[in-house]
Order: C-alpha cells, then sequence, then structure tokens
C-alpha cells in the first residue's frame, strides 16, 4: 500500500483482514512522507513501512523506479494506492496492478488538485446531487486508468464537506476490499479503457 496521509484505508483493510472478509496480506507499506499517521499505523500493526520521499529523486522515473523495487523485492502481487499524492510512472510489470481510489465519482471532480477536502468541496460549490468514490487501476496519469467500481451517495441540502466526506469514506471501506475480492479472485477482465467484471464461477466461489 501506498499512503500519503492518515492510513485509515489501512485501518480499514486490516480490520476486514482480522475479521476474514478481505483474502490479502500486506507486505509493504510505502509513505511519501515521514510524517503523515499512516506510518505510525503500520508500524503499530506490526508492518514494514517505508518511507520514500519524492524531493530525494531528481525526477518522476527515479521516484518511481525505486517504490516498486521495493514492491519487486517484497514480491507483491498488488498495490493499493491509499491518498497517495506523488504522481508515479507505473512500469509494464505492474500495469493493471496499482489500484486507486478516489472520493469522487469519476470523470467529475478527478485530476490533478483535487484530493482529500477540496473534492467535497468542490462537490458542494458546484451543487452535485450525487458523490460518491471509484477504484480504478492506475495508469500514469492522475486519476485516470479503467474503472473497476463506483457506489453512489447522496449529497444532502446542509452538508459540509466533513459531511459528506464521512459519507464517501464510509462507501470506500466497502468498495475498495470489494474491488481487491475480485482481482484475487481473477474476476477482473480489462478489455480496451473497460474493467469487465466476470460471474463467479463455482471454482471461483
Amino acid at each position: 500500500m501506498f499512503i500519503s496521509g492518515g492510513g485509515t484505508t489501512l485501518s480499514n483493510f486490516l480490520t476486514q483482514i482480522a475479521n476474514g472478509t478481505l483474502p490479502a496480506e500486506p507486505v509493504l507499506v510505502i509513505a511519501s512522507r515521514s510524517d503523515c499517521r499512516g506510518v505510525a499505523r503500520a508500524r503499530d500493526a506490526g508492518l514494514r513501512c517505508e518511507v520514500v520521499a519524492r524531493r530525494d529523486f531528481s525526477s518522476v522515473e527515479s521516484y518511481s523506479a525505486a517504490v516498486f523495487d521495493l514492491c519487486r523485492a517484497a514480491r507483491v502481487d498488488l498495490v493499493a494506492l491509499s491518498g497517495f499524492l506523488t504522481l508515479i510512472q507505473i512500469p509494464d510489470d505492474f500495469q493493471f496492478r496499482v489500484m486507486n481510489i478516489h472520493p469522487a465519482l469519476i470523470p467529475a471532480f478527478c485530476g490533478q488538485g483535487y484530493y482529500g477536502h477540496h473534492v467535497h468541496e468542490a462537490v458542494l460549490q458546484r451543487g452535485a446531487k450525487i458523490s460518491g468514490c471509484t477504484v480504478h487501476f492506475a495508469d500514469n496519469h492522475y486519476d485516470a486508468g479503467p474503472i473497476i467500481l463506483q457506489r453512489c451517495v447522496p449529497v444532502q441540502d446542509d452538508d459540509t464537506a466533513d459531511a459528506l466526506a464521512a459519507r464517501v469514506f464510509a462507501a470506500e471501506c466497502e468498495t475498495y476490499p470489494e474491488a481487491i475480492r475480485l482481482f484475487a479472485a481473477g474476476r477482473l477482465e480489462i478489455v480496451g479503457s473497460k474493467v469487465r467484471v466476470l460471474p463467479a464461477s463455482p471454482a471461483r466461489q
């Protein structure tokens, strides 16, 4: 998992792994900042956590090479981005093996600069009636790549950014693990720029 913030999605994953609803084994957490709360969360959970700061590298390419070298060494099957605010270039051997969660319904309210509360404030300012979250395979552009799952939440007339963020995060806590379960079960098929969710076969159930 790649993090830049509080590690709340990591905590959700660990809870679901512990109760048997998420078939995953976190082997490595990479943080882009040493001062983010997620570093302490990961280490308190006994996970290996490496801080790899973008400022220590001269280019996106060299930074990306460093973090994915760590993933290869740890034999990572899937990278889950969680509020990771640093642009990376995904190498060929990790294509369709990097997922991202975005707190809005892509293609609305996404792209460079749309992260965290900036997203929810933009939704409210625009007067949107629904928002939600999107899980997608990441590519080399902000909030692009084939969409795996989306989940809607209502926007209330009296919403604040905090209230909307909490409702969207509740949806994220269900949708992101669901996408990982589908990946683990081999039920995601990429067709062009789209992801098809394959039906569960008796062998997969």
